[in-house]
């Protein structure tokens, strides 16, 4: 499967639908961005975010556009907003294994890990 992401907005308990990301290889402090996406109403993207034959070892970025999205929903944001976009770093070790990273996500605070 590749790699693959899924964001669950907990302010309102649902799926990130419309929420825009955007997906950069990483290189010390350079990035390369890959590709930029809006989540569907399952919060997530059509296709992995990269596919088996895609996925190379290495690090990565995801940038999720946390403020835009709340914003979008009629949240009413402080100024400066607390979280505006949540970047997740990480790793690839194993290009040949499924990598879904997950995020949760209110205003105030976020979560993630590896999923399956």
């Amino acid at each position: 499967m590749g790699l693959t992401t899924h964001v669950l907005d907990t302010m309102n308990g649902c799926p990130a639908a419309g929420m825009e990301i955007a997906l950069y290889s990483t290189d010390g402090d350079g990035a390369t961005l890959l590709k930029r996406l809006v989540l569907n109403p399952d919060g997530r993207t059509e296709a992995p975010l990269l596919d088996n034959a895609s996925l190379r070892a290495g690090t990565y970025r995801l940038r999720f556009d946390v403020a835009g999205y709340f914003k979008a929903r009629g949240v009413d944001l402080p100024e400066p907003h607390f979280l505006n976009q949540v970047s997740l770093d990480f790793g690839v070790a194993h290009a040949d294994q499924h990598y879904h990273v997950p995020l949760l996500v209110s205003p105030w605070s976020y979560s993630t890990y590896r999923g399956s």
